[in-house]
């Protein structure tokens, strides 16, 4: 009788994992060739820069990096002041150029006008209508 031949798996299967772990070393190897970014290639390959600069480069590029990931916590809380105060700049500014021309436009009615006996309440308002280009200041009699 003829015995049939026994095909083992299991050796089949070491094969073919052999097979894929070498194809999957040399791809590794492939993926770590990488090439080099756009503006290593432009100023170091095409320009000719010399490598020193790039050597300072990578190491300041590291240093920042390493810098950023231990002081996230400090440079979040300036990154925040620093908007905050960008964003409420105008807002002091126009308020502090309203109250300056507010204190010029009273100066100016008690001088031009020689009027002293006005309310406080009506001469800020005579000034901030003046300040905004009211005319209210020119009916006023001396």
């Amino acid at each position: 009788m003829n015995k049939k031949e026994s095909i083992n798996y299991k050796e089949v299967k070491d094969e073919t994992y052999e097979v894929k772990k070498m194809n999957t070393s040399e791809n590794s190897k492939k993926k770590k060739s990488k090439d080099l970014p756009w503006w290593v290639e432009f100023l170091f390959v095409q320009i000719g820069l010399p490598d020193k600069l790039l050597v300072k480069i990578l190491k300041a590029k590291k240093n920042s990096k390493e810098f950023i990931k231990n002081n996230k916590k400090t440079l979040f809380l300036f990154l925040f002041v620093f908007t905050t105060l960008a964003y409420f700049y105008p807002i002091i500014k126009h308020s502090k150029n309203k109250l300056d021309c507010e204190v010029i436009a009273k100066d100016y009615i008690i001088k031009n006008k020689n009027i002293t006996q006005l309310n406080k309440r009506y001469l800020k308002m005579l000034a901030t209508n003046f300040c905004y280009g009211g005319e209210e200041i020119y009916e006023i009699e001396n």
